[in-house]
C-alpha cells in the first residue's frame, strides 16, 4: 500500500539546522508532487513547501523562504526538507504528503491524498 515515512526530526537549538526525509513506497513517487506540512500544538496544519514531480517547480511558505530548501531524489523515492536558521516558531510535527498530480497550484491539504505519520521538530530558544 501507499506509504510515506518521515525521519530526521529532533531537538535543535534556535539558529540550528535539521534535514527531514520522506521515503515513499507502494507507488511511483517520481510521478507526483510532494509537499511538507507542519502542525504546532493548538494550531491548524499549514503547508511549508512543495516540489513538483521532476523537481522543476517549488513552493515555500513566506515564513520559511530563504531558510528551508526542498529537494528530491526520485531514484531513491525520497523528498528532503533542509531547514536552516531554525526558530522556536518552527517547532511542530512535520508531515510529508503526496498529491495525485505532477504539480499543483492550490497548496491546501485537500490537494494531497497520501500522508505520513509525521516527525517532531523541537527548537529550543
Amino acid at each position: 500500500q501507499v506509504q510515506l515515512v518521515e525521519s530526521g526530526g529532533g531537538l535543535v537549538q534556535s539558529g540550528g539546522s535539521l534535514r527531514l526525509s520522506c521515503l515513499g513506497s507502494g507507488f511511483t513517487m517520481e510521478y507526483f508532487a510532494v509537499g511538507w506540512f507542519r502542525q504546532a500544538p493548538g494550531k491548524e496544519r499549514e503547508v511549508v513547501s512543495c516540489i513538483s514531480a521532476n523537481g522543476g517547480n517549488t513552493y515555500y511558505a513566506d515564513s520559511v523562504k530563504g531558510r528551508f530548501t526542498i529537494s528530491r531524489n526520485n531514484a531513491e523515492s525520497t523528498v528532503y526538507l533542509e531547514m536552516n536558521k531554525l526558530k522556536p516558531e518552527d517547532a511542530a510535527v512535520y508531515y510529508c504528503a503526496a498529491s495525485g498530480f505532477e504539480w499543483i497550484t492550490t497548496m491546501t491539504e485537500a490537494s494531497f491524498g497520501a500522508w505520513g505519520q509525521g516527525t517532531q521538530v523541537t527548537v529550543s530558544s
